[in-house]
């Protein structure tokens, strides 16, 4: 692999009319880990599904902590550029630039994916992010998403993903002019099967280039 593509990878082309899912891992998972989750929530969609480059005690993460829900926010950016190089490179690699691009993330990885799009504008112009939260507190954010569309799926009792923080989040989006579907359930941290159903609509909408409603 080049300088620039610092992922192993697994890449499948879908159908060539489909979207591509940019699948991105939780903390201990690799590239095999969501793809079960693509096949529910876009079935014939073609899917790129890098590893976290970051290890803790043996885990795989996209960027360093400092302790449980506390970021270490140099490493994020330093990472979320990587991540944006990785993508302009397996866009190219791949040629699929003129295909729709939605990046689905869960916990650590969708806080990846929202921090490449917040520092990023126009590298993710879709996201579903599965338990995130705001990943950058501190930096100044500028540039406007009005191109950019967020689906945000969470529990209301998560500890990882603290409501504070997802609604600091939702407001930093909104105020960049990104559009912003929030869809909070009862309980923790993991992925409900009525949220597969209402993200596997958000994206079928998404795909054909419907405005979103909330779910």
């Amino acid at each position: 692999m080049s300088a620039i593509d610092p992922h192993p990878h697994i890449f499948t082309p879908g159908h060539p009319e489909s979207p591509v899912l940019l699948l991105l891992h939780g903390t201990g998972g690799d590239e095999h880990d969501l793809l079960p989750l693509a096949a529910q929530l876009s079935p014939g969609s073609g899917t790129l599904a890098p590893r976290g480059a970051v290890q803790e005690a043996g885990m795989n993460r996209w960027f360093r902590r400092i302790r449980e829900g506390v970021f270490d926010v140099d490493d994020v950016v330093r990472r979320s550029g990587d991540l944006a190089a990785f993508i302009e490179w397996a866009t190219t690699f791949y040629e699929f630039r003129d295909r729709p691009l939605i990046a689905v993330g869960f916990s650590n990885g969708a806080n990846i994916a929202l921090a490449t799009t917040l520092l990023h504008p126009g590298i993710l112009p879709a996201v579903v992010a599965f338990c995130g939260m705001h990943p950058l507190d501190g930096i100044t954010l500028r540039g406007d998403l009005d191109t950019v569309s967020v689906a945000l799926f969470n529990g209301d009792a998560d500890p990882m993903a603290p409501q504070a923080s997802v609604d600091q989040l939702a407001a930093v989006l909104q105020s960049r002019r990104a559009t912003v579907s929030r869809n909070l359930r009862p309980g923790g941290h993991g992925i409900r099967p009525s949220e597969v159903t209402a993200a596997a609509e958000w994206i079928r909408r998404r795909a054909i280039g419907k405005s979103e409603q909330s779910p």
